[in-house]
């Protein structure tokens, strides 16, 4: 039995800063900041812990641990962390207008190639991210018979709870994710 594990960075990072801001104070709730758009700008993730958090079953198990992003400014060193971290890290650049672009379906491309070419049995897939974007995946693998786990704040598509085997809510692991 193997993990799959699969981050969508920029939506982690960006729903943890409104967890953070409610946390602080400065939302009455995870509703309110994502409404008024309140993030608290210093929050960081620890990535380390992240990947401790996604492996503590049995971090032996993990067959593949993917973690997407976009292109961050030249002196940032948030890739190589990660990399440090056990993570395999696929970047993606930025369209011309500054927006990320095929991230999302250059997860759900690895994770469909990796449940039919790899996986076996019994594995488990985790995805990192909130976007319902990846609900039709989801619910094609649990269809064959695949675990698929959702980590992700409180405020996920309710759509992509649903569709998971199980979510796992990390509203409470923001103080060990936060570095």
């Amino acid at each position: 039995m193997a993990d799959w594990i699969y981050v969508d960075n920029s939506n982690l990072w960006i729903g943890g800063k409104s967890v953070s801001a409610v946390a602080k104070g400065d939302a009455k709730s995870l509703a309110d900041a994502n409404m008024k758009c309140i993030l608290d700008n210093d929050w960081r993730m620890d990535f380390g812990e992240l990947y401790r958090l996604l492996t503590e079953e049995n971090p032996s198990n993990v067959a593949r641990a993917m973690f997407y992003g976009s292109s961050p400014p030249d002196d940032d060193t948030i890739w190589k962390l990660a990399e440090e971290c056990g993570f395999e890290v696929v970047v993606e650049k930025r369209n011309v207008a500054g927006k990320e672009k095929k991230i999302d379906t250059g997860i759900v491309t690895e994770i469909m190639y990796d449940a039919l070419s790899s996986a076996s049995e019994g594995d488990m897939f985790t995805i990192v991210s909130g976007d319902a974007d990846f609900v039709p995946a989801v619910k094609k693998l649990v269809a064959a018979g695949k675990t698929v786990d959702v980590a992700y704040w409180s405020n996920a598509s309710k759509e992509l709870k649903e569709a998971a085997t199980e979510f796992r809510n990390l509203d409470g692991d923001l103080e060990r994710l936060s570095r």
